[in-house]
């Protein structure tokens, strides 16, 4: 949505120049709220901007934000970003931007050495003028050029699917190495967020050496670009950069807290520290004596640091998922959801095969599926719109239904459906009639084509399949393919609350390339009490290994077992199949 985007771009340029001039962290902390608050809404904020009560009713604004919002509305700008951006240099947030700058740095290189934007930066870091600066020595330099290259190569961040083999080779590969205690991967990995920009690693090791030497030796390694026994920066032949972090076993819960994040999780667990009298970092939950300088060099012992659990417990709280910690309202839960697992999915409701564009048969679809434990596989292949993809016209789905409905008769111990993945056309029409419908046990309803119509067409498109009383899920609803096509962008509160009423499943696609609903329209359909369904849109085997993408997208929007149709018994998802008949 246009506005929310813009604005969140605003909020986040105030809060990136106020941290750059040494602004209260409080403040500088509220501003990059409301850019978060802003991105996350599946509404357009422009809809009700004409009402403040409206507006300071959303988390994290208040009546100064509310102004500034409906400013921007009336307007088009906001006069005091206008004026912080006056106040420096118009390249200088390129400059924040770069890997490794922070706010500091960056201001220490504007004002004693003139660096604007990038392009001076490269002329002076090419003269070692700014060698001669404070805490800028010949290492700094290399760090700072390397961070600048890297960022030329590599403006997009890797999609999760494309991050985790690779962080769970490194640890495989780390847990063999001798005196090994712990390994975990941590950031927005960890968090399963849909991109991640670079690949961190804690370990605990009686040997950290040994550990760090097989690290940076490891095969793949273009480059290494730190080298120590606790800490080592590596990159890749595919310019992946990996961070090893070696951490006390004795502390490697408060390590990894840490480094899994979200920033904004972390300062809410630290003000929660402070208010019970403690402080919180990455060596563990100490007593606040007063003293500035860091407890752990002081030998004060920690209060708790060994695992996550027992700093969430001394913190008076219930442990916090990986998933949920985004500072979404999870630090003020008083009970944790119990979020959906990889084990509680018991059917696949949406998978390809040779008859139109998978490479399984029906029966090797099947035979897949029971092999993971599943009780239901649904087979819906294209309709006749996708041509692309070889989808069925009419005359060849009814021969489709016949095979499906024989190898159910011969497979045992799974239930085999007829159903298709039926193109949404531009006017929200779908691409088989009702008569055609009625024959399927199954239909996902999806949009494949027009992918940039406007938000107010697209709603509409969407909102005619989901009350289409035939369909049983709206398949990836965006149409989006992640770092590579925005897909459309409707009124996804409008579509929730269209799916409540008619009783429709609406589907997190699991294929890393989708994760389509995402993790903010998971959590608003949660909220509403939508039924979702996850599905890896299998088109071979080795597809239905993505439903843990799936999942842990799920998981970023808080959703259980109850509320997810592939989660549920044989007779109770059969039953819902078959009351849309």
């Amino acid at each position: 949505m246009p506005t929310n985007k813009e604005l969140s771009k605003i909020f986040e340029q105030m809060a990136e120049i106020l941290e750059l001039q040494g602004a209260n962290p409080f403040r500088v902390n509220a501003h990059a709220k409301v850019s978060r608050v802003l991105k996350d809404l599946t509404f357009d904020i422009a809809t009700i901007a004409d009402d403040k009560k409206k507006l300071t009713a959303l988390d994290g604004i208040g009546d100064g934000t509310a102004k500034k919002i409906m400013e921007y509305v009336q307007t088009g700008k906001v006069s005091e970003h206008q004026e912080l951006l006056s106040e420096i240099p118009e390249g200088l947030l390129a400059v924040m931007n770069i890997p490794g700058l922070g706010p500091k740095t960056v201001k220490l290189m504007w004002e004693q050495a003139g660096v604007t934007d990038v392009a001076s930066l490269k002329k002076k870091l090419d003269s070692g003028e700014l060698e001669k600066l404070p805490r800028m020595g010949a290492k700094t330099i290399v760090n700072i050029k390397e961070a600048m290259e890297f960022a030329d190569k590599a403006s997009e961040r890797v999609r999760l699917g494309e991050a985790m083999p690779i962080a769970e080779q490194i640890i495989e590969r780390l847990k063999s190495v001798p005196g090994t205690q712990q390994v975990s991967y941590a950031g927005s990995l960890r968090r399963g967020r849909e991109t991640i920009g670079d690949i961190d690693i804690l370990a605990s090791t009686t040997s950290p050496k040994k550990l760090s030497d097989a690290f940076r030796g490891m095969p793949g390694v273009k480059k290494v670009q730190a080298a120590g026994e606790t800490k080592s920066s590596i990159r890749l032949d595919n310019n992946m950069q990996v961070d090893l972090r070696v951490i006390d076993d004795d502390a490697f819960g408060a390590a990894l807290m840490y480094f899994t994040g979200s920033k904004q999780h972390n300062v809410a667990l630290r003000e929660r520290a402070i208010r019970k009298g403690f402080r919180l970092n990455e060596y563990g939950l100490f007593p606040d004596d007063g003293d500035d300088t860091p407890p752990q060099k002081r030998g004060i012992r920690p209060k708790a640091a060994r695992t996550e659990a027992s700093i969430y417990k001394a913190l008076g709280m219930h442990s916090i998922p990986p998933e949920m910690r985004e500072d979404r309202g999870e630090c003020d839960l008083k009970t944790i959801p119990e979020l959906i697992t990889l084990d509680d999915i018991k059917a696949e409701l949406h998978a390809h095969t040779t008859a139109s564009d998978g490479k399984m048969s029906i029966v090797e679809l099947a035979e897949e599926a029971k092999k993971r434990g599943f009780h239901t596989i649904a087979v819906t292949d294209h309709s006749k719109a996708s041509a692309q993809a070889n989808g069925l016209d009419e005359k060849r789905l009814m021969k489709h239904i016949e095979a499906i409905r024989e190898a159910h008769e011969k497979i045992k111990g799974i239930a085999i459906l007829a159903g298709s993945e039926v193109d949404i056309l531009a006017d929200g029409h779908l691409d088989y009639d009702d008569k055609t419908l009625e024959q399927l046990d199954i239909v996902v309803a999806s949009p494949h084509t027009a992918l940039k119509q406007d938000p107010k067409k697209a709603t509409e498109r969407l909102l005619k399949a989901i009350s289409h009383p035939l369909v049983h899920i709206l398949g990836h609803p965006t149409g989006r393919i992640i770092n590579s096509r925005e897909g459309l962008h409707p009124d996804i509160e409008q579509l929730i609350a269209a799916a409540v009423e008619h009783d429709t499943a609406m589907e997190i696609n699991a294929n890393y390339l989708r994760l389509d609903l995402r993790d903010i329209h998971v959590k608003a359909a949660v909220d509403a009490g939508a039924k979702i369904a996850i599905n890896t849109d299998a088109h071979a085997p080795e597809h239905f290994d993505f439903l843990r993408y799936g999942i842990m997208t799920a998981r970023r929007g808080w959703l259980t077992p109850g509320s997810c149709i592939n989660a549920w018994p044989k007779a109770k998802l059969h039953a819902w199949l078959t009351s849309k008949r």
